[in-house]
């Protein structure tokens, strides 16, 4: 396995080619183990991944401060090499529900500080606001990351799951190193109009969701229960007929994984990093097994024939069910 780099956007820093999302060591699908994460980020560093995401408020800050104790135990070295990309504005309360988003400037220096003080470190590399606040001009929350760029909190801006018109926006009023959006086999809503953007722009992708949260990693079985914690409990593609729609997509795909004598879950990062130079998949491994996994698809190389059997396999709109319950995806920018 060889780790190669690439640029985030035309204005952000060289990082591996695949990064680490880190949620789930503490959020949204079901126990994890504390030590494991640790470990598993630790495997990540020193296989060569240097970019870690996560967010202020996955398991209301506790991903954070395990990111934290992460980076505070892994060799100097390995340490010095991790970028981290985080995540603000989305609102909790005490029961763990959601209750909006906000990207008020005073708010977004407020999450900063809570964040670098959790994650122990004196910088932020790339951050960036969750979801679109509506009742915010994005221009006033880039505003205000902007000047915490120039105070030395954050390194580099960057925006999640928004539309074509807000990236111009943003773009016109600070540099923005790239965008966050699930994409991944199933979900290329993408290749519309938000990636023809973010390339006219300079604007890096970094893609969360590549294996749709476990879906199509190969893993899945149409008879696993998932308790009312686990995220998917709750997600229309894991439910009922879609997800015995969706598992068969995932029988297709593995016809060609075995083909080529990798796993499933391998071929489904191969296809994003396939996509462009442009793309960082992000790899949600919650085991030190998981991301040896992962890790194996940068020996994947997928030619036009393979890429042509991919599509045969699950075509663009494939997918049965949303990505997001109605609620969440009401929040999501076309």
């Amino acid at each position: 396995m060889t780790m190669h780099t690439r640029s985030l956007g035309t204005t952000g820093p060289q990082v591996s080619a695949l990064g680490l999302g880190c949620m789930g060591m503490t959020a949204l699908y079901g126990d994890a183990d504390p030590s494991e994460s640790i470990a598993t980020v630790h495997a990540a560093l020193e296989a060569g991944v240097t970019l870690l995401d996560t967010g202020d408020f996955y398991g209301m800050g506790s991903n954070e401060l395990l990111i934290g104790e992460a980076l505070r135990t892994a060799p100097p070295a390995r340490r010095e090499q991790a970028l981290t990309s985080v995540k603000f504005g989305a609102l909790r309360d005490p029961a763990g529900n959601w209750t909006g988003y906000d990207g008020r400037p005073a708010a977004v220096k407020n999450f900063a500080a809570y964040s670098l003080q959790r994650l122990g470190v004196d910088h932020i590399d790339v951050y960036r606001l969750a979801r679109l606040d509506p009742a915010v001009p994005i221009e006033e929350t880039v505003g205000a990351v902007a000047e915490l760029v120039e105070q030395g909190y954050v390194r580099h801006i960057g925006l999640s799951e928004v539309g074509a018109d807000t990236i111009r926006r943003a773009a016109a009023t600070a540099p923005i190193t790239d965008l966050q959006i699930e994409y991944s086999l199933i979900s290329r809503g993408i290749e519309r109009a938000v990636l023809p953007t973010t390339r006219e722009l300079g604007i890096a992708i970094t893609a969360y969701g590549v294996l749709s949260r476990g879906l199509i990693s190969g893993h899945f079985s149409a008879g696993r229960r998932l308790p009312a914690t686990d995220f998917r409990a709750h997600a229309p593609r894991f439910q009922g007929e879609n997800l015995r729609h969706n598992l068969g997509l995932v029988e297709e795909l593995r016809k060609i994984a075995e083909h080529k004598g990798v796993s499933v879950a391998q071929i489904a990062i191969a296809w994003v990093l396939a996509q462009g130079r442009d793309i960082v998949p992000l790899v949600g491994a919650r085991t030190r097994e998981r991301l040896a996994e992962s890790l194996g698809a940068l020996d994947v190389t997928l030619d036009a024939a393979d890429l042509a059997a991919i599509e045969r396999a699950v075509p663009a709109t494939a997918a049965a069910g949303d990505r997001y319950p109605a609620a969440q995806m009401a929040h999501l920018e076309p």
